[in-house]
């Protein structure tokens, strides 16, 4: 649940958002042609993972899909309520 937490918080979003942004500048200004735009729509799954705040990998990780969900605190554990 630790990755889940860290990818929930502040910066695991920050660096979906930068990720997603990087893999659209790459596949429209520096690769040419279908697979530049493929690698483009691949960067919006990242993009929009982070600026709405859901796991796009949570069925795989066995986690919450929405990232909201990873930061509420349980009584089994209280300290997966710390995202910041």
């Amino acid at each position: 649940m630790g990755f889940a937490a860290f990818m929930a918080g502040w910066f695991g979003r920050a660096v979906r958002i930068a990720a997603g942004l990087a893999l659209i500048g790459i596949g429209l200004f520096r690769v040419n042609g279908t697979r530049g735009i493929a690698i483009a729509v691949v960067g919006l799954v990242p993009l929009l993972a982070g600026a709405f705040n859901v796991c796009a990998l949570a069925p795989l990780l066995h986690v919450p899909f929405k990232g909201a969900e990873v930061c509420m605190p349980t009584s089994a554990s209280p300290a997966a309520g710390d995202c910041r």
